[in-house]
């Protein structure tokens, strides 16, 4: 498995959002992007993350950029989630992992002891090129937007 790295190309991919749709890095050239890995919907991190990127969503996009969530859980599951917390930004159904594997957001993670594999919680900020351009490894959940703009130094 290639370790992704700051300045690095970011790997190309396609996956269905929460419509079925497909979404692909290559729809976004010439935008910034926030490509943001989490566990599962419904859950306290993950609502504060999305909530918070929610509340920020239209300043994100006067800065010209705009966000992806991508987490394993099903198209209907994200469907649920939208609609319960109103996000205006697509999510990407990635059951099979494939996604999560490209951007080495699927790992060993440890609990209360026991060690299995699960979503490891990053962001990746993609420039207008398609490169890497910042990786948050330790996502502020309730304050994500502003972790954001301060890797950015915005």
């Amino acid at each position: 498995m290639t370790i992704l790295k700051e300045g690095d190309k970011a790997p190309r991919f396609k996956g269905l959002d929460q419509n079925g749709d497909t979404i692909s890095l290559e729809d976004y050239k010439g935008k910034k992007v926030i490509l943001y890995f989490y566990p599962k919907d419904n859950t306290p991190g993950c609502t504060n993350e999305a909530c918070d990127l929610r509340d920020n969503y239209n300043n994100l996009l006067t800065k010209g950029m705009d966000v992806i969530g991508v987490s394993p859980d099903s198209e209907k599951s994200h469907q649920k989630f939208i609609g319960k917390y109103d996000l205006p930004f697509r999510l990407i159904s990635d059951p099979e992992k494939v996604v999560l594997n490209l951007y080495n957001a699927w790992g060993e993670k440890k609990l209360y002891g026991k060690t299995y594999d699960g979503v490891l919680r990053k962001t990746f900020i993609i420039d207008e090129n398609q490169n890497i351009e910042k990786i948050i490894e330790k996502v502020k959940t309730k304050d994500h937007t502003n972790q954001i703009y301060g890797e950015l130094e915005i």
